[in-house]
């Protein structure tokens, strides 16, 4: 008989299909036979807006008790709800190849942005995507929403399925395409108009850290080959920005790493809650070498452009991606970020 994997996931749709990637993977890579655990969290009991619940770690805390009891031997989380703080006992073994990170607009009539009219109600429960959403078209009005990826697609007028109240609504393109629900998609938002959550459209698999101490096991060695070194380099940059900044889940922080060749660059921006102020920088590491841009008269714009360095010799690629992801952070304080979001220890 092969050996046996628990995997510990939450319930919904969603959940189910990553975890069934993550089980199709390691019975691959390891011929496992897989076994689902179904774990309900608070943030699946309780309803709310993120904010009100204590965070993304309401989606967290009952898995990794469930991992550290034994009910499981693996969970796997979207990574963007993961706290940035490392969790005592348990290690992420793996980040497998990141889906696309972009925002996309669901809106009726098959509209993009530009095409709403001033007014027109879109629906998200994420304060970074309303206030990016408002810098970019101050006219709209937010509605603040929650549920499953069809309960909000409901929301869009013209849906067969639910109250189509709503002129639009903003989801996470990675989920739709895990789903097979591409069709909904209406626009793919640049980079330029709202930039995604740190870790959105990757997953994190995380073990007991005591299981990862004989690397040479068939769950270590399995895991280790799912593990995608861009995907971890570039979440590691952009987790450590959101983690230097103190950011919670009210604060209003998009964040983007990419690694190319041995050139990691992350871009980032924080914004008010109603979009009326944005504060957007730039930052890259190559090679032994890390630098900051620095800010330029119109602060909204990224660049990319090589400034002020500090040399990082000898660090490993991921202490690297961590300080990049603080450097540029330290610059975002120092331009008043501050200012215009809840960052700190009491956000």
């Amino acid at each position: 008989m092969p050996p046996l994997v628990r995997i510990g996931t939450r319930a919904s749709r969603l959940a189910l299909t990553q975890t069934g990637h993550v089980a199709a993977d390691l019975s691959r890579l390891g011929g496992f036979e897989t076994e689902t655990v179904h774990v309900r969290t608070d943030g699946d009991r309780l309803t709310g807006s993120l904010a009100s619940l204590g965070g993304t770690g309401v989606f967290v805390t009952a898995l990794r008790d469930a991992l550290l009891d034994g009910r499981c031997d693996v969970a796997v989380h979207s990574l963007k709800d993961l706290p940035t703080a490392a969790a005592p006992g348990l290690t992420i073994a793996a980040v497998p190849p990141r889906e696309d990170p972009h925002d996309v607009l669901c809106a009726r009539d098959g509209l993009a942005l530009r095409d709403l009219p001033p007014g027109a109600r879109v629906g998200t429960g994420s304060p970074r995507r309303a206030a990016q959403l408002l810098a970019a078209r101050p006219d709209l009005v937010v509605v603040d929403i929650r549920g499953n990826v069809d309960t909000r697609l409901g929301r869009v007028a013209g849906h067969p399925d639910g109250p189509g109240d709503l002129d639009a609504i903003l989801l996470a393109r990675a989920g739709l395409a895990r789903l097979g629900r591409l069709d909904a998609v209406t626009e793919v938002l640049d980079d330029t108009v709202m930039l995604p959550a740190p870790g959105q459209g990757a997953l994190a698999v995380e073990v007991r850290t005591a299981d990862l101490a004989d690397p040479t096991t068939p769950l270590a060695r399995a895991l280790a080959a799912l593990d995608d070194r861009p995907t971890r380099l570039a979440v590691a940059a952009e987790r450590a920005l959101l983690a230097r900044l103190e950011a919670g889940c009210a604060a209003p922080v998009g964040a983007i790493a990419h690694l190319v060749g041995a050139r990691l660059t992350l871009e980032a921006v924080v914004a008010s809650t109603d979009g009326s102020r944005t504060l957007r920088h730039g930052a890259v590491a190559e090679a032994r070498r890390a630098h900051v841009a620095p800010p330029r008269p119109d602060a909204s714009a990224p660049d990319l452009g090589a400034a002020a360095s500090a040399d990082h010799a000898d660090l490993p690629d991921e202490a690297m991606a961590r300080s990049l992801g603080a450097q540029l952070a330290d610059l975002l304080l120092e331009q008043g970020a501050a200012e215009l979001a809840p960052l700190g220890p009491g956000a």
